[in-house]
């Protein structure tokens, strides 16, 4: 990630080493809200099924699972 030059807009959003120029709300569509949403539920509720879901879905939910792992391991790095 560098620094944006002259002719680039500058980032509204930054996560990590992820830079947005544009609101990120735009690239999230109402099914993958519900996605995150469905995955955080069935997480919480304790443990996801997998034999009960899509492919679709059983890859989706462990992207979500990699990405929260990964969230999750850098707020315990950065708390130490």
């Amino acid at each position: 990630m560098g620094m944006p030059t002259a002719a680039r807009s500058v980032p509204v959003w930054l996560r990590g080493t992820l830079a947005v120029e544009s609101c990120p709300k735009s690239y999230i569509t109402s099914e993958s809200e519900c996605m995150v949403e469905d995955f955080l539920v069935r997480r919480r509720m304790g443990g996801i099924d997998f034999r009960s879901l899509s492919a679709w879905q059983v890859e989706a939910f462990l992207v979500l699972e990699q990405a929260l792992a990964e969230e999750l391991a850098q707020r315990s790095g950065s708390a130490a």
